[in-house]
């Protein structure tokens, strides 16, 4: 598994706890698509469904350094 530095976070969000908040929201996201993609798997089509082994938050926090995940505000 890699390293990601919090320094990153400082340019993405107000602060790093918006990050982590962000990055949360990522992972839960990506771990529903993996539990579907877990249901449909049968014997027939294991070769068909790619399903990554990382863990979920490492995934989510890459995305968001990446600049895959963008931070929407909604303030009123």
């Amino acid at each position: 598994m890699g390293f990601i530095p919090l320094d990153v976070f400082d340019d993405m969000t107000p602060n790093r706890y918006t990050a982590v908040l962000v990055a949360a929201q990522r992972a839960r996201q990506i771990n529903a698509i993996r539990l579907a993609k877990l249901e449909m798997l049968t014997a027939e089509n294991a070769e068909k469904i790619d399903i990554d082994g990382r863990k979920v938050t490492f995934i989510a926090l890459q995305d968001c350094v990446e600049g895959k995940v963008k931070l929407v505000r909604n303030d009123k």
